[in-house]
């Protein structure tokens, strides 16, 4: 079916037409952050970083979606979605569309961002441009830095084909001649080393007053003769290799959890071949004996114009000698609310406290636990833990609450996708304190952002909590928009216990005041809103939808949202990546806009309104997508706000980004996004400029 033409009337919602592949979905998603590096109105360097978090999206999109693609393949257990799509099929999709996106990154790399850069005085010295002084530099170099911890491995029936890890950079080396044992395979593997810096900076001297770096993989090509010799080096070409980074592990098989999660992730760097990148020149006989090596084939090779590993240039965006090239800086508000009282929990028992970060700051939710670590009349925190970082303010604030005596319990969710390593070091940091560490459900994620103080106060036990939509990372909290909920409501503080007590005892799921919680209510809640929002509208009643998540990829809800626009209800949705619903399909969509912002800041924040006409707004604030994952098998927390002031400032809030014609994306029917563009005369519309200008503090000279 067309997406444009009607649909019979008779058409199903389960019609597998209605639905957008979800693995093509996110493609798209990571089509539009590419966009952004050929947007002029982005500073230079942060034009460049977009182009490398297209890299460090493809990347996890092959070692996640695209393994496990395979492996539905390799082992004949296809999961058929709602869009009908064979895995097989989607493969080959995958890699048409890859393909060409590549192409096209290291085009604007090599075309339009590296010369701009040159014209500012930053440059990337390839070894045709190199002047004497500089061959010079570059061989003290090589023979100090690079050779000691170089391990050049030729090829031979003795010497098998090394087994590489996960998108390290290696090179092959074809060579002419014999060794000292007279062997002439004519191939080697050159490993490059993971200490070393992808990157090299010339000395200042060298660079007339610009900046200037050398690629790694260049001072390795220059020198390669000096790893063999005696040797002829015919050719050195780099290349990588991504593999199946996905964990496998059996949870409801394991008897120690955290024990068989550190087995996994040393698995992890040597999983399943999945995608080979090349340098563009390699020949076609050395291509060929890679991609045997790796049981691939020809569609799951790419050649690349360029250093095959982008995401090592990151370092280069964060230039402080180049400011004007970078966002302008910023510095996050805290509310008049959070500082009229000496002391936190007195501000948060006189009036809830909403943050929006990063423009107000993440500042009062570290102050809040690190108030509760130090105050004599707190005597426990409960706490979830999904992302916190390395370096984390909210893990030393617990640590420092249970070295105090304080009762401090925390659930860590130890699978967070690449996070798992991270976890594993905090749990043990804060059970050597003295705290309390669970790992969650078997089986269910715990995804929830919760944190619970008890303290006394004149005699009574008095409940504070933060419920969030965000991870407890100060890092992602000043490049994430997320709100932040302090509270001192009892009925609400009454939730978040009474979900910690499931969480870390056992028993039946407790009825809650006024929060969501899934697996268990938010499904069917939402559920029953919807379906509120559709027979206000077959009654003649105003009936509006708005929704921000991340994903929008569960086929029930869709259903759900389909059969409410067939009811007349206005749905908008602002869904940064994956969006599996189709809109504007007459006759089932046709009442529904979805849009996805880009731009300075990662939306993440999940926010749901409902009309509710003839009753009151009904506007809540989770840690959960529309996606199964979230709603079936993970642990997450939906809270409402019910205050009349915090509704309109949320709603006002959603109005900046349906409002967006600047860095909005609209959703066609095809699955393709179109940028909103203003119309002539139409003023500029950039929500989360306004939100920076409306919240934040002003801008400060760099």
């Amino acid at each position: 079916m067309q997406p444009d033409s009607p649909p019979p009337a008779s058409i199903a919602l389960d019609d597998s037409s209605l639905y957008i592949n979800r693995e093509l979905s996110q493609l798209q998603f990571n089509i539009r952050v590419l966009e952004q590096a050929l947007d002029e109105s982005v500073p230079l360097l942060e034009r460049l970083k977009f182009l490398l978090i297209f890299s460090s999206n493809m990347d996890e999109f092959f070692e996640i979606r695209v393994a496990g693609l395979k492996r539905q393949v390799t082992y004949s257990r296809p999961r058929i979605n709602a869009d009908g799509i064979q895995p097989q099929q989607a493969l080959a999709r995958i890699a048409e569309i890859v393909h060409e996106q590549v192409a096209r990154q290291y085009r604007i790399l090599n075309d339009t961002l590296l010369p701009a850069l040159a014209a500012e005085g930053i440059r990337f010295v390839r070894r045709r441009h190199w002047t004497p002084q500089v061959r010079s530099w570059v061989a003290d170099f090589f023979h100090t830095e690079v050779a000691p911890v170089v391990t050049p491995i030729g090829l031979d029936s003795a010497h098998p084909f090394p087994l590489l890890a996960n998108k390290s950079l290696n090179f092959i080396v074809e060579l002419e001649g014999t060794d000292a044992f007279g062997r002439d395979s004519g191939l080697a593997i050159l490993p490059a080393p993971r200490s070393l810096p992808r990157l090299i900076p010339l000395p200042a001297e060298m660079t007339n007053g610009g900046v200037q770096h050398i690629f790694l993989s260049s001072i390795i090509h220059a020198h390669a003769d000096d790893l063999f010799h005696g040797m002829s080096v015919r050719g050195c070409y780099q290349f990588r290799l991504t593999r199946n980074a996905d964990l496998s592990m059996d949870v409801d098989d394991v008897a120690d959890l955290a024990n068989a999660l550190r087995g996994e992730l040393y698995a992890r760097r040597f999983g399943d071949a999945v995608r080979l990148e090349v340098a563009e020149n390699c020949p076609a006989h050395l291509v060929d004996y890679l991609l045997r090596q790796f049981n691939l084939d020809e569609d799951e090779l790419y050649r690349v114009h360029g250093p095959v590993n982008l995401t090592r240039m990151f370092a280069i965006t964060e230039l402080i000698s180049h400011p004007h090239l970078r966002f302008p800086p910023f510095s996050p508000a805290i509310p008049r609310a959070a500082q009229r009282f000496g002391n936190l929990f007195q501000a948060i028992a006189h009036q809830d406290l909403l943050l929006y970060h990063p423009y107000e700051s993440f500042t009062p939710v570290i102050d809040f636990l690190r108030r509760a670590a130090q105050d004599p009349d707190v005597l426990a925190i409960k706490q979830t833990l999904y992302r916190a970082g390395a370096d984390s303010e909210i893990v030393d604030a617990l640590v420092e609450a249970a070295r105090n005596g304080k009762e401090v319990t925390v659930v860590i969710e130890l699978r967070a996708r690449f996070d798992e390593e991270s976890n594993l070091s905090l749990a043990s940091r804060l059970q050597a304190a003295g705290a309390v560490v669970v790992y969650g459900m078997l089986g269910f994620k715990t995804h929830a952002k919760l944190a619970l103080v008890l303290r006394r106060e004149q005699g009574q036990l008095v409940r504070y909590a933060h419920l969030g939509t965000g991870n407890y990372h100060a890092d992602n909290a000043r490049l994430y928009t997320d709100y932040s909920l302090l509270t001192g409501d009892r009925e609400l503080c009454e939730d978040v216990s009474s979900l910690f007590n499931q969480l870390v005892g056992m028993g039946k799921a407790k009825p809650m005041h006024r929060m969501l919680h899934a697996p268990f209510t938010l499904r069917n809640s939402l559920m029953e809103m919807i379906v509120q929002e559709e027979t206000n509208a077959l009654n003649g009643q105003p009936a509006h939808i708005v929704i921000k998540v991340n994903a929008l990829t569960d086929a029930k809800m869709i259903k759900a949202l389909y059969r409410a626009s067939q009811a007349g209800v206005r749905i908008d949705l602002i869904v940064r990546g994956m969006c599996c619903l189709r809109p504007g399909i007459a006759g089932v969509s046709e009442n529904i806009q979805v849009r996805s912002i880009i731009g300075r800041q990662l939306e993440h924040s999940r926010v749901y309104y409902f009309l509710n006409a003839g009753g009151t707004e009904k506007l809540f604030l989770s840690s959960a997508d529309w996606m199964e994952r979230n709603l079936d098998k993970r642990i997450e927390a939906c809270f409402p706000l019910e205050q009349p002031k915090m509704v309109r400032r949320i709603t006002r809030e959603l109005g900046y980004y349906l409002r967006d014609n600047t860095h909005a994306w609209i959703l066609q029917p095809d699955g393709s996004y179109v940028r909103q563009q203003p119309s002539a005369g139409e003023k500029l519309r950039h929500a989360q400029q306004r939100l920076q200008n409306k919240l934040a503090l002003p801008l400060v000279d760099a």
